[in-house]
C-alpha cells in the first residue's frame, strides 16, 4: 500500500469513528431495564421537542415508565398517538407506559409513543448532550444523556 493510500485510509478511519460516535447516544441501565439511545428531535421554530428511546425490559416482571424529565424542560409528558376515525389524536398516557417482561417498547418516531417536551427554557442545539431522568415503577430512576438531533433526523438503532 502506498503512503498516500495509508494516510487516506487512516484519515477515513478516524473520520468514520468520529461520525459514528456523534450519532450513537449512550445506553443506560437500571435493574432489568436498558434504555437504548435516548435522543431528542428538535421541532423547528418551537419551544417544544420530542424525546425518544427504546426501552428493553430484560426481566421476568413487568415494569412501568412513570415519567421522563429533561434538564431545561419544565413540562414533559408521555404521549401516545392513535387514529380515531380519520383523525390522528395525541394524548398523555394515563398511569405511564407499560413495559412487559422480556419485551422492548419503542418510544420512536415510527411507533405510537413519544415524550412531549414543552416550554423549553433555552433552545437546544443539534449535537447538544442534555441530562435527563427516566423514572420506572420498579427499576426506579435512571439518569441518561439525550443527544439532540435536527428536525427530521433519526439515529440508527443500536441494540446489543
Amino acid at each position: 500500500m502506498t503512503i498516500f493510500k495509508q494516510i487516506t485510509f487512516a484519515a477515513l478511519l478516524v473520520l468514520g469513528t468520529h461520525f459514528v460516535s456523534q450519532v450513537q447516544a449512550e445506553d443506560a441501565k437500571a435493574g432489568d431495564i436498558v434504555i437504548h439511545q435516548p435522543w431528542i428531535r428538535l421541532s423547528p421554530g418551537s419551544s417544544m421537542a420530542s424525546g425518544y428511546a427504546a426501552l428493553e425490559n430484560a426481566g421476568k416482571a413487568d415494569d412501568t415508565l412513570l415519567s421522563v424529565k429533561v434538564d431545561g424542560v419544565p413540562d414533559s409528558q408521555l404521549h401516545e398517538m392513535k387514529m380515531e376515525g380519520e383523525v390522528m389524536k395525541m394524548n398523555e398516557i394515563p398511569g405511564g407506559l407499560k413495559l412487559p417482561a422480556g419485551a422492548t417498547v419503542q418510544i420512536w418516531p415510527k411507533s405510537s409513543y413519544h415524550v412531549m417536551l414543552m416550554g423549553m427554557t433555552k433552545p437546544f442545539k443539534v449535537g447538544d448532550k442534555v441530562k435527563g431522568t427516566f423514572t420506572f415503577a420498579t427499576a426506579g430512576k435512571v439518569e441518561v444523556q439525550f443527544e439532540v438531533m435536527a428536525p427530521g433526523s433519526m439515529p440508527g438503532m443500536k441494540m446489543n
